[in-house]
């Protein structure tokens, strides 16, 4: 296809997409137009086509390739209209559509992208930086798996309609074969919920008990035992999540997930000390080259790959977040010992400084990072499991 071709049909897409977003969502009030809730404005993204673009039309999307996609997402982002692009960063969505049934397909994924609430089930007490070695069981009873176990750290839990469960069905095959992926249902008897209060003084994270809970068994994405295969896609996601900068969102002094630290600098009056403007230009730098490395991510996983190039992303952003905290309390000063209200750049300084462990841990600690990059990425040889090749039962997880 010629350039002007191409470049005929980028201008023709997004003079639709400006002109469907107008007729649809007030920019200046950030609202639908015609009201409803946030669950309603998806609905109506979603039977656009918009929610997965790239998606063949017979799963609601409109068949586009990645460069157009980007030009939907771009021209959503401007109006800061939410729903659209979730065939990049829907997890759930994102991991039915590449190994569930059909029928599990056509079932929820219609859901998940009009606003279905979801949280991560994966790690636990003693099974965190070694995910295959949870011991949350679940005993298939009939239609349905019977769910027994508990997990931890787990974000909007309390909030969450649907939990994305990753729990052991057969216990006689080494660590990685004997676990399922299944979507559980977490309003019901058998789910409990417990906020842990966080050092920022939030409660984001929670343990979640799991007594005699129910899913459907119709609810496993992909076969039993392929679990693990599985959570690769959805990590993978989630990765890509936290390296765009999903760690960094608060409501605060900055809105938004880009920090100027130059304007920071200006208004602290310290733009003219050059060991500070050193730093800045440092921490700018690792911005520019994780917004580059995140480009040849999003390619990836439009192309369906799980590939590792996510967890140099989400390293990049772990860094960035400590690196920017550092500098801007350097920036504030002696006044960065202050907090709350009497001082609330201060208070968002040492906000951003606890909540950046929060990217440091979630979606694998930095240190599992490094290993999956030196292993992955640059071929080194594989840490040492002595467990990995026995029956589950009979590993140290489980003997103690």
């Amino acid at each position: 296809m010629s350039e002007t071709v191409t470049n005929l049909r980028d201008t023709d897409l997004r003079d639709e997409v400006r002109a469907w977003l107008a007729d649809n969502w007030d920019a200046q009030s950030e609202r639908p137009r015609a009201g409803g809730s946030l669950s309603d404005w998806h609905k109506l993204v979603f039977e656009a086509g918009w929610a997965v673009p790239s998606w063949p039309e017979h799963y609601w999307g409109r068949g586009l390739d990645k460069e157009d996609t980007s030009t939907v997402i771009a021209e959503f982002a401007k109006v800061r209209a939410p729903g659209a692009g979730q065939d990049r960063l829907n997890i759930t969505a994102n991991s039915i559509m590449q190994f569930g049934s059909e029928e599990l397909k056509r079932r929820m994924i219609p859901e998940f992208l009009c606003g279905a609430t979801m949280c991560l089930l994966y790690s636990e007490p003693g099974a965190g930086s070694d995910l295959a070695s949870v011991r949350t069981r679940a005993d298939q009873k009939g239609d349905v798996y019977v769910v027994n176990g508990q997990k931890v750290w787990t974000s909007g839990a309390q909030h969450a309609q649907y939990g994305l469960l990753l729990a052991r069905t057969d216990w006689d095959v080494p660590k990685h074969s004997g676990l399922s992926f299944i979507i559980l249902p977490m309003r019901q008897p058998g789910v409990e919920v417990r906020p842990i209060n966080q050092i920022t003084g939030d409660s984001h994270f929670n343990e979640v008990f799991l007594d005699n809970a129910e899913a459907p068994v119709a609810n496993r994405i992909g076969e039993e035992g392929e679990g693990w295969k599985v959570m690769q896609t959805a990590l993978a996601v989630e990765r890509l999540l936290m390296g765009e900068g999903g760690g960094e969102k608060r409501q605060g002094s900055f809105k938004d997930n880009s920090v100027s630290l130059i304007d920071f600098a200006r208004d602290a009056g310290k733009l003219d000390d050059p060991v500070l403007r050193q730093q800045i230009a440092q921490a700018m730098a690792w911005r520019q080259l994780n917004a580059l490395n995140l480009v040849r991510a999003r390619q990836e996983m439009a192309q369906g790959s799980s590939s590792p190039i996510m967890s140099l992303g989400k390293l990049a952003m772990s860094r960035i977040l400590h690196g920017d905290a550092a500098v801007m309390t350097k920036l504030h000063g002696a006044a960065s010992m202050l907090d709350g209200a009497s001082d609330e750049r201060a208070a968002d300084v040492n906000y951003r400084t606890a909540n950046a462990y929060m990217t440091s841990i979630g979606g694998g600690t930095d240190q599992i990072q490094r290993n999956i990059i030196s292993e992955r990425v640059l071929g080194l040889p594989r840490e040492m499991e002595a467990d990995r090749s026995i029956p589950f039962r009979e590993s140290r997880a489980v003997t103690g």
